[in-house]
């Protein structure tokens, strides 16, 4: 007999064990399942890319991702992010509006490979691509630059099988140097980014565009 396929939100319904309108709490038991199968389904998408790897450099002797780091958002993050968005503190608002909880960033040579891998995704058997949004070939104001997909992944528990959301980052190895200099910098509370270093941000972005391009020619 087939397995039903669902959702998060589904399983809470399925499993009866909270209310799907009950107020997020961090210390019960309900959120620390959820975060569980979050983590079950970075698991099974890191194994995916990981595959995807290995096949290019045994294959083809070509490194298409130079490496891949995983995260489950804090609850702390995620209750800020709601908060900020002034989205009610629920089980089901936090499944159906934080897309991020998961998190997956792939870091490749160059920029060429971020389209590639892409699509390789994209083929994935299961995997359902919701979102996307191209920064690099727009990046935001602030100079970031990065592809961003949020996709749903299938998991299997021994009672069915799950769809859950996450988000997956697509960066070369430059933007990546950029973006963790600028986030530290810019999430320090003690510090406020002014004007003038903001503009230096956007200089320094351009300067990383410029060379993962001359980057690309030359390979």
């Amino acid at each position: 007999m087939k397995q039903k396929k669902t959702r998060v939100d589904d399983l809470i319904k399925v499993e009866n064990f909270i209310d799907y309108n009950q107020t997020l709490k961090v210390e019960d038991k309900t959120f620390k399942k959820l975060m569980f199968i979050y983590s079950i389904a970075i698991r099974e998408l890191e194994t995916k890319i990981g595959i995807l790897k290995d096949e290019f450099k045994i294959f083809y002797n070509y490194d298409l991702i130079d490496h891949v780091n995983t995260r489950i958002k804090s609850a702390e993050s995620i209750i800020h992010k709601m908060k900020t968005r002034k989205i009610q503190l629920t089980y089901k608002n936090m499944i159906e509006d934080i897309n991020d909880i998961a998190g997956i960033r792939i870091v490749c040579p160059l920029k060429k490979d971020i389209f590639s891998i892409k699509n390789l995704i994209e083929k994935i058997p299961g995997i359902n691509v919701l979102k996307e949004k191209d920064y690099v070939t727009h990046p935001k104001k602030s100079g970031y630059s990065s592809y961003h997909l949020i996709v749903e992944v299938p998991i299997t528990l021994s009672r069915q099988n799950i769809y859950v959301k996450a988000e997956i980052q697509i960066r070369t190895i430059a933007m990546d140097f950029w973006a963790s200099l600028e986030h530290k910098v810019k999430y320090k509370p003690e510090e406020e980014i002014g004007k003038k270093a903001s503009k230096e941000w956007i200089n320094c972005a351009k300067m990383i565009n410029k060379l993962d391009n001359k980057m690309m020619l030359l390979n």
